[in-house]
C-alpha cells in the first residue's frame, strides 16, 4: 500500500451504477451521508457532503479532509431505476410465467449447474424467489380449497335447514368454488403487497431481466448505457485528476460494458484523468455465463488487458449474494493471454466487522450486500469512503497489492462465444 502522504487527487469525479433497484437515487445520498459519518468517526477523518439538484443526474458533492489533505468530489448516480420499475410492472399470473421461463432458461442451458460449482451463495438467493412464489401458491390454493369446502358444507347446512327438498348441488358448488377462488386471490394478492418484506417479487423480477433475453441487453438498456458512456466521456475531459466508475452488484456488469465501450472507441484520452473502475458485490457470471451473453464476454475480455484503466473488484464470502472472490473474467472463460484486471480482493467481513457488529448483520442478507457502500467498524485497506474522497487515486492506493489467495479463477461457462 502506497503512503497516504503521496496525494494524487484533489478533484474527483465519481459515477455510481446501482444494481437491479427500484428506488429513488437519494436513498443512496443518504446511505453515502450517514455511512460516511459513521466512518470518518471511527476512523479520524472528515467527509461533508452538500446535495446537488442542478445537472443532467442526481448527485452530490463531498469533501474529503483524509490524513491532513483536502479532497473534492462530485457524485453522479447513473440512474436507470426507471427500466427497472417498469420491468418490474407485471401481475402476479405473470410473475409467474416469468418465474417459470427464467428457471427453465437456466436449468436447461445448464448455466444453473454451472454457477452452483463457483457459489452456491448466490444460486440459492436465485432459487429463493422460485422456492417462495411456489410456497405461496401451495398455500393460496391449499387456503381456498379450505375455503370452498367449508363453504359447501355450510351451504348444505342452510338448504337442509330452511329450503329441504330442493336440490341446488351444482350451484351450490359453483358458489363455493368462487368463494375459494376469491379466498385464493386474495391471499396473493396480499403476499404480493408484503413484499416489501420478502423480496420474493422483486428477486424474481431481477433474476429475470437479463434472462428473458438470455444474457443480451434489453434494447432499453442498452440506450441508457450509451447515455451514460457519454457523461462518462464528459468527465474524462474536464479539470480533475480522477474520474472513478463504481458498479455495485448488477451495476458492475453495466460498468464493464460502458468502460469497455469507451475504451474502445478511444475516448479516453491519454493526457486525461486516470480513469478507475471499481466492482462490488458483483453478480456477472449471472448473466455472463447465459448463452447469449457474448457482448458481455468480448467487454469483460477487453476490459481485463487495457491499459487506460484501473479495475478493482472488491467481494466478500460473507455476501451470500455475490459470487464472492470469483474473478469475473477468468471463470466466464475469457481470460486474454495478456490480462491485467481485475484485482480481485476481499472487503472480509469478518475481519473488518467486529462480532458484535458481524453478528448483528450476519443473517441480514439484503443488509450485507450493501455492506460495501456502508462504515466497517474495523477497517482493513478497502474504504469506500477513501477510495471515494481520499487523496489516493485507486491505483495508487492498491500499487502492489496482491490478489487474494481464495480467489476462484478457473473457467467455468459452458457459452464462451464472444461474437460481435
Amino acid at each position: 500500500m502506497s503512503s497516504p502522504l503521496q496525494q494524487d487527487v484533489k478533484r474527483r469525479r465519481v459515477f455510481y451504477i446501482p444494481g437491479y433497484d427500484p428506488i429513488h437515487p437519494r436513498r443512496y445520498r443518504e446511505l453515502y451521508r450517514s455511512e460516511g459519518r459513521t466512518q470518518a468517526g471511527i476512523s479520524g477523518y472528515e467527509v461533508a457532503l452538500i446535495g446537488r439538484q442542478s445537472g443532467a443526474s442526481y448527485g452530490w458533492q463531498v469533501t474529503g479532509r483524509i490524513d491532513g489533505t483536502e479532497t473534492e468530489a462530485e457524485f453522479d448516480v447513473l440512474v436507470w431505476s426507471d427500466i427497472v420499475r417498469e420491468s418490474m410492472d407485471l401481475g402476479i399470473a405473470q410473475t409467474y410465467a416469468l418465474m417459470a421461463r427464467t428457471a427453465w432458461t437456466y436449468i436447461a442451458s445448464g448455466t444453473l449447474r454451472r454457477l452452483m460449482r463457483l457459489r452456491k451463495g448466490p444460486v440459492i438467493a436465485a432459487l429463493y424467489p422460485v422456492g417462495m412464489l411456489i410456497l405461496q401458491a401451495v398455500v393460496a390454493l391449499g387456503a381456498g380449497a379450505l375455503a370452498a369446502g367449508l363453504a359447501a358444507i355450510l351451504m348444505g347446512w342452510l338448504m337442509a335447514q330452511f329450503a329441504p327438498g330442493i336440490a341446488l348441488a351444482g350451484k351450490q358448488w359453483l358458489a363455493a368454488t368462487l368463494i375459494g377462488a376469491l379466498v385464493a386471490v386474495a391471499l396473493l394478492k396480499w403476499f404480493r403487497k408484503i413484499d416489501n418484506r420478502l423480496y420474493v417479487y422483486y428477486l424474481m423480477h431481477d433474476y429475470a431481466y437479463s434472462a428473458a433475453s438470455k444474457g443480451a441487453n434489453p434494447p432499453e438498456l442498452e440506450a441508457r448505457m450509451g447515455v451514460f458512456a457519454d457523461q462518462i466521456a464528459e468527465a474524462l475531459e474536464a479539470d480533475v485528476h480522477e474520474v472513478l466508475v463504481v458498479g455495485h452488484s448488477s451495476g458492475a456488469h453495466l460498468g464493464v460494458s460502458i468502460l469497455a465501450d469507451l475504451i474502445r472507441a478511444g475516448r479516453v484520452p491519454e493526457a486525461g484523468p486516470k480513469l478507475a473502475f471499481l466492482s462490488l458485490g458483483q453478480v456477472v457470471p449471472m448473466v455472463s455465463f447465459l448463452p447469449e451473453a457474448d457482448r458481455l464476454r468480448r467487454d469483460l475480455h477487453d476490459l481485463a488487458q487495457a491499459e487506460e484503466i484501473t479495475w478493482v473488484d472488491v467481494t466478500a464470502p460473507g455476501d451470500g449474494c455475490a459470487f464472492a472472490l470469483c474473478d469475473p473474467v477468468s471463470v466466464s472463460g475469457v481470460a486474454p493471454a495478456g490480462k491485467r484486471w481485475p484485482l480481485v480482493i476481499s472487503a472480509a467481513f469478518t475481519q473488518t466487522l467486529s462480532p458484535k457488529r458481524w453478528k448483528e448483520l450476519r443473517w441480514r442478507f439484503f443488509r450485507l450486500h450493501f455492506q460495501y457502500l456502508c462504515a466497517f467498524d474495523r477497517p482493513g485497506d478497502y474504504d469506500y469512503f477513501r477510495i471515494t474522497a481520499g487523496p489516493l487515486s485507486l491505483a495508487r492506493r492498491f500499487a502492489g497489492r496482491p490478489p487474494s489467495k481464495s480467489r476462484i479463477d478457473g473457467a467455468a461457462s459452458k457459452y464462451r462465444s464472444m461474437a460481435p
